[in-house]
């Protein structure tokens, strides 16, 4: 029978949520790997790209029913999504709101990125993959969100952080009705 989490103080749990999200970047990270060593790193991308396009609104749904997160609730919604997903648990990463409608989200630690520099590896490509994971789950939150790409590797970035994305909000007049 499973443990009763009621009975966990909110320490525990905290620490639980954390260990679960390391868990699932981790069960991630092998995935990729074993298919990266198997069919080579392009191929792992093209699937990794396919399972981020199904589980990025996966993520976003769920985050929006359990934490009762209007949809078209615009970028407060993102904002707030961006928050609750598992990588906020995991990762280093920066919210900024230069306008109503305007939202710039920074990762500016990444638990990938930072294994691959202890070993001596070079930046993961994971540009491709980030245009799709993040459009999708703004998309999903409210379908007027545009997502650019501010910088990802391989794109050069400064040393602050790994990639940044820039979220639009079409239509903000709609918004009132």
């Amino acid at each position: 029978m499973p443990i009763d989490l009621t009975d966990f103080s909110r320490e525990e749990l905290i620490k639980l949520v954390r260990m679960y999200a390391k868990g699932w970047l981790a069960m991630d990270g092998c995935w990729f790997l074993g298919l990266e060593e198997e069919k080579g790193i392009d191929t792992a991308i093209r699937y990794d790209t396919k399972a981020w396009e199904r589980f990025s609104p996966i993520e976003a749904k769920r985050i929006m029913k359990e934490f009762k997160i209007p949809k078209e609730g615009s970028l407060d919604s993102l904002e707030k999504a961006l928050n609750l997903r598992l990588y906020a648990q995991v990762n280093d990463q920066e919210i900024e709101r230069p306008d109503d409608q305007t939202l710039i989200f920074r990762m500016s630690g990444c638990r990938v990125q930072d294994a691959r520099t202890r070993d001596g590896r070079a930046d993961f490509p994971c540009k491709s993959v980030g245009l799709v994971e993040y459009s999708r789950f703004a998309s999903t939150i409210d379908p007027r969100i545009d997502t650019e790409c501010i910088a990802c590797p391989p794109d050069p970035h400064p040393k602050e952080w790994w990639c940044a994305w820039k979220f639009h909000l079409r239509n903000p007049s709609k918004m009132e009705s």
